[in-house]
C-alpha cells in the first residue's frame, strides 16, 4: 500500500543533504521494525520516492516522502513506532494511505510555501520590507540566469505567486517542482537588486512551511501534498483490512 508521510527538518540537521536523509529513513525503518516494501531483484531497496529535496542550509516544516508497506499498524500507531526512533529535527507529523491510482509526490509538486529572516548581522539598514509592496507589483522581476555555456534573461515574476512582510520576515509562495521551480534565495537576490544592496549568500535563514500540488478538483488551486491522503483507523496487510 501506498502512504504519505510528512516530515520536518530542523535544527543542525538543515547541513545534510538529501541522500543523507534519504539513508536516515532507510535505517530508522529498520530500527523501528515497520513493514515496509522492498523492491525485486539482485539488489532489494525501500520504495522510496521524496517530493521536492530542501537546499542545504534550509529548514522545513512541510517535507513529503512517499513509501509502500507491506502491512501497517493505524496512522496514529506508526507516529509513534517511527518517531520513537528518530530525532526531534527529524519529526513525522502525518501518515496517511493514497490511493493505488495516486501520483507520487516527486511528480505531484508544484508550489511551496517559505518564511525567510534576515541573520543578525547582517543588512542592518535594509530597506527589504518598504519596498516589498512595490517589488510584488512588478509585471516583470529579470535576472541573469547562468548556464555552463551562455547566460540569459529570465522573468521570475509568474514563479512568485505571493510574497509579502509577515512580522520581521518575508513570507512568499513560490512554484516549484519539475515544470517550473523557484528557488527563495533567487527572489532575495533580485530583491537586494531592487533595494540596491549587495546580495549576501549567508545573510538569510530560510524555512519552507508547506508542499504544495495542484488541486484535481478545482484548476489553479495549491493544496498540500497530504490533503489527498487519509488517516488509517485500523491495521492493515496488503490493501485489506486484518480480520
Amino acid at each position: 500500500m501506498k502512504v504519505r508521510i510528512k516530515f520536518t527538518k530542523t535544527g543542525s540537521l538543515k547541513f545534510i543533504g538529501h541522500l543523507d536523509v534519504m539513508r536516515y529513513f532507510q535505517k530508522a525503518f529498520r530500527r523501528a521494525e515497520v513493514d515496509v516494501a522492498y523492491s525485486k531483484g539482485f539488489s532489494p531497496h525501500q520504495l522510496l520516492s521524496f517530493a521536492a529535496p530542501l537546499g542545504i542550509g534550509l529548514t522545513s516544516e512541510g517535507e513529503y516522502l512517499d513509501a509502500e508497506f507491506e502491512s501497517v499498524l493505524t496512522s496514529k500507531e506508526m507516529l509513534e513506532k517511527i518517531n520513537e526512533v528518530m530525532v526531534d529535527e527529524l519529526h513525522i507529523l502525518e501518515f496517511k494511505e493514497l490511493d493505488d491510482d495516486a501520483e507520487n509526490a516527486m511528480a505531484s509538486v508544484a508550489g511551496a510555501d517559505y518564511l525567510v529572516k534576515i541573520r543578525d548581522g547582517y543588512y542592518k539598514d535594509h530597506t527589504f520590507f518598504e519596498q516589498l509592496d512595490s517589488f510584488a507589483k512588478k509585471d516583470c522581476i529579470c535576472i541573469l540566469k547562468k548556464t555552463k555555456k551562455s547566460e540569459k534573461e529570465v522573468d521570475i515574476r509568474p514563479m512568485i505567486y505571493k510574497i509579502e512582510q509577515r512580522d520581521d520576515a518575508i513570507f512568499m509562495q513560490l512554484a516549484t517542482g519539475s515544470v517550473a521551480n523557484l528557488k527563495p534565495e533567487t527572489v532575495m537576490m533580485a530583491l537586494c537588486k531592487e533595494c540596491g544592496m549587495e546580495y549576501e549568500p549567508f545573510g538569510f535563514l530560510v524555512h519552507r512551511l508547506e508542499t504544495y500540488m495542484q488541486d484535481p478538483k478545482e484548476e489553479g488551486k495549491l493544496i498540500p501534498l497530504g490533503a489527498v491522503g487519509h488517516e488509517i483507523m485500523e491495521p492493515k496487510q496488503d490493501g485489506k483490512k486484518e480480520a
